[in-house]
């Protein structure tokens, strides 16, 4: 098989496993509760399973990042945190307990480290200039599954059987579903996801070139005449020629280009320093950008479905409608920031989403924490203000992450990877948790938002000659340069 199609088949099996995560997200997350309930837990419950998976995940990362970019292998990665997935839905099927079930949460979460993995692969095979529009179509699967994934709900409420000793219904169901979709990507990966490297399209282009140099040279003489300088007018033989490069005589003859000796059995990590990586004031920038946006993200989220049905009695279909068109909303963002980042700078892409996230929570802090007037005007305020703060997202997500695959290290980019993956699960553990506190004192849950959104802010604008990628120059010795 050819190395395009290994390219193709590889990339649509990562937009799957992002289109899977999606989809576990939106099926379980609306009967979670309710199964909870079941076991009779007790409403805490309900944000340590959430935030128990998160937390799983956010240690996970950086291991598995560690661990693809010390073999710079991804598949058996990939393989590995897929069983942790499938292992934890199981749990979540059988349901024996409350406990059970938050550990089924923490278990499946370890499975959602491979993403820095993924994202290291994605860099490392991908132009710098193509890297921006790779990634908002990975991050658009994920939003497509979170799009489909209610819609799996339809039939699986409508599930009342046994399987042995299991009770298989309406809230246990959705961990089975996942654990065989789960299963049905072991074997995806396995037979459609490929470990190549830059190299291997370099070898296969230049062996296509070679191919059609001795289809141009089939109708050259044997015999040049520049080969007429043997001995006594004899012509020079392979052989002869063959020991003359042995022996150094012809400089004309190069192989192909290879990597450094050293970079095939030195470490990665070799003169690493987290300190120099990390505390960089752009890459601080950008690992702020992850945390404050999916801090304000789940916040929101969190705090929606209380809000419609305190001020518009929605019910699980008006809700489930309008996650529906929030995905639609996102999934058209993605695509548009695809389109755009091939014509303006990460910097700019960033910029704007700041901006639109900027006027959505000044928008809220005005409309959504007081609302004045009839029942028409606060739906129409609180559409207004959800599609302004689904609008940004796709801006920041794509622009923070392309930008910091280019201004890190690609020899430990899945570690780097896998701090940003923690960062941004920091974030999803901390936002729900300030967010449910506050739900009906919404000026200090959404002063703290917009305050931390002018910080985001402020940093960006100061540090904006710095959000660019760093320009590399060749070195002819084959050393590198400290900065």
């Amino acid at each position: 098989m050819d190395y395009r199609r290994k390219r193709r088949l590889t990339f649509f099996t990562i937009g799957l496993i992002f289109l899977l995560s999606g989809i576990e997200y939106a099926v379980i997350l609306p009967t979670i509760w309710r199964y909870l309930q079941t076991l009779n837990a007790a409403p805490y419950f309900l944000g340590l399973s959430l935030s128990a998976f998160s937390f799983s995940g956010l240690l996970a990362g950086p291991l598995f990042g560690l661990w693809s970019d010390r073999a710079l292998s991804t598949k058996k990665i990939i393989l590995f945190a897929s069983v942790f997935e499938i292992v934890g839905n199981f749990m979540y099927f059988m349901g024996y307990s409350k406990w059970l079930l938050l550990c089924s949460r923490l278990v499946a979460g370890i499975g959602t480290g491979a993403g820095s993995s993924i994202f290291s692969f994605l860099t490392r095979n991908t132009a710098s200039e193509d890297r921006s529009t790779v990634f908002a179509a990975v991050m658009a699967c994920r939003q497509a599954g979170l799009l489909i994934g209610p819609a799996f709900n339809i039939f699986l409420r409508l599930c009342n059987f046994q399987i042995g000793p299991f009770t298989v219904n309406k809230y246990t169901s959705p961990g089975l579903f996942m654990c065989l979709l789960w299963i049905l990507l072991q074997f995806i990966v396995l037979f459609m996801y490929w470990d190549f490297t830059p190299q291997d399209e370099r070898c296969q282009r230049n062996g296509v070139e070679r191919g059609e140099e001795e289809e141009g040279e089939e109708g050259k003489p044997l015999v040049g005449p520049n080969e007429l300088t043997g001995s006594y007018g004899t012509v020079t033989s392979v052989q002869s020629r063959t020991s003359s490069v042995a022996n150094g005589d012809v400089t004309h003859v190069s192989p192909p280009p290879s990597p450094p000796p050293e970079d095939l059995s030195s470490s990665p990590f070799k003169n690493f320093s987290a300190s120099r990586e990390f505390l960089r004031e752009e890459v601080v920038v950008l690992l702020a950008a992850q945390f404050i946006t999916l801090f304000n993200q789940t916040a929101l989220e969190t705090m929606v479905t209380p809000l419609t049905q305190k001020f518009f009695n929605f019910g699980e279909l008006e809700n489930s409608i309008m996650y529906c068109l929030c995905g639609v909303e996102v999934i058209a963002g993605f695509l548009f920031v695809r389109w755009l980042s091939k014509r303006v700078a990460e910097r700019v892409v960033l910029a704007v989403g700041l901006i639109l996230c900027n006027i959505s929570c000044v928008w809220c802090l005005i409309f959504l924490a007081n609302p004045q007037g009839g029942f028409a005007w606060q739906l129409a305020e609180f559409i207004i203000g959800v599609f302004l703060q689904v609008l940004g997202l796709p801006f920041v997500a794509v622009a923070q992450v392309s930008l910091f695959s280019k201004i890190t290290s690609e020899k430990t980019q899945g570690f780097s990877q896998g701090i940003r993956r923690s960062v941004g699960g920091l974030g999803t553990i901390l936002g729900p948790l300030w967010a449910g506190g506050l739900t009906f004192d919404l000026y200090v849950m959404l002063g703290l938002m917009m305050g931390l959104l002018a910080l985001l802010t402020i940093m960006m604008v100061v540090s904006y000659e710095r959000l660019v990628e760093p320009v590399t120059v060749d070195n002819p010795t084959g050393t590198e340069s400290e900065d």
